[in-house]
């Protein structure tokens, strides 16, 4: 992949090194004295417009009332003196880029293109989702719209999940995007809108759709990306397939158990996420990724 000519982004927040608290807990500091006192008040109607009153004036003082909740809530630690490896500065250096690559395309793609955040983390880090170690991979938190990675993820993915090269780590960033562009459509609300509503079994298969969207999002990504900076080389697409195949539910519970549960897949199978990849890169068009309404997967 040709990546080191190719520009910079200005989305990246490099936390490495950092160490994160804990996240949001409504039972212990501030919040968790100010809450029930604020759920007393508003079961009267007294107590209801007081509180309204006390958020109106702050509201118009320029006081986020919100501020006073999460305070405390979240520590985050900052080592200034972190220095990575040169290899994990490398990686840092390749996945900026590649951000910057996926602006590019979704910039071109859709209008007013909100550009999300890419954080990068050491072993935990704390986000508008709660706090999450590096055992969890990348993922995408819609209540910030950041991407987060730990980048001894793609070290992983070479050693444990036979999934080398950097175009299949272009890819994971890639699907991580996917996410955000679901966000921005509303796809990801709709999906935690039947949280609680539906089985746990339906909830897993509407879980993979969501996922092979995004798969497809990334397919779609590399075929402008190919297009427009002509950054792939011979072989890249062939890692990127890999890289989806190391990834399928069926696979990891393979290797995992030795057995495999296809009612509790929430990611698709090896050929499923293959399948979605490869028709995003082929036809490039974001309204043939319609994962929720294809008859097959």
């Amino acid at each position: 992949m040709k990546w080191r000519s190719t520009k910079r982004s200005s989305n990246v927040d490099d936390r490495r090194g950092q160490s994160s608290g804990r996240g949001f807990s409504g039972g212990s500091g501030l919040a968790g004295m100010l809450i029930p006192l604020i759920l007393k008040l508003v079961s009267t109607k007294k107590g209801l417009i007081i509180v309204a009153v006390v958020g109106l004036l702050m509201y118009f003082s320029g006081i986020n009332p919100l501020q006073f909740l999460y305070s405390g809530s979240t520590n985050q630690i900052q080592n200034t003196n972190y220095k990575g490896t040169a290899s994990e500065n490398e990686l840092a250096e390749f996945s900026n880029r590649v951000l910057r690559s996926t602006e590019d395309v979704w910039n071109n793609i859709l209008n007013n293109y909100q550009e999300p955040k890419l954080v990068l983390f050491t072993n935990s880090v704390s986000s508008a989702c709660g706090s999450a170690s590096s055992a969890t991979g990348p993922f995408y938190c819609p209540g910030d719209n950041q991407l987060y990675i730990d980048l001894s993820f793609f070290q992983e993915m070479e050693t444990k999940l036979n999934a080398p090269g950097d175009f299949a780590q272009a890819y994971v960033i890639a699907h991580e995007v996917g996410h955000h562009i679901q966000n921005l459509m509303g796809t990801t609300d709709k999906m935690q809108q039947l949280r609680g509503r539906v089985s746990q079994k339906e909830y897993n298969q509407f879980s993979v759709k969501l996922e092979l969207q995004a798969d497809f999002l990334a397919g779609v990504w590399a075929h402008h990306a190919k297009n427009m900076n002509l950054i792939l080389d011979d072989g890249d697409l062939q890692e990127a397939l890999n890289a989806a195949f190391a990834i399928g539910d069926d696979r990891l519970q393979q290797q995992s158990s030795g057995r495999v549960v296809p009612d509790s897949f929430t990611h698709g199978t090896s050929a499923q996420r293959m399948r979605w990849f490869k028709k995003g890169f082929e036809t490039g068009d974001i309204n043939q990724g319609d994962t929720f309404s294809a008859t097959t997967l």
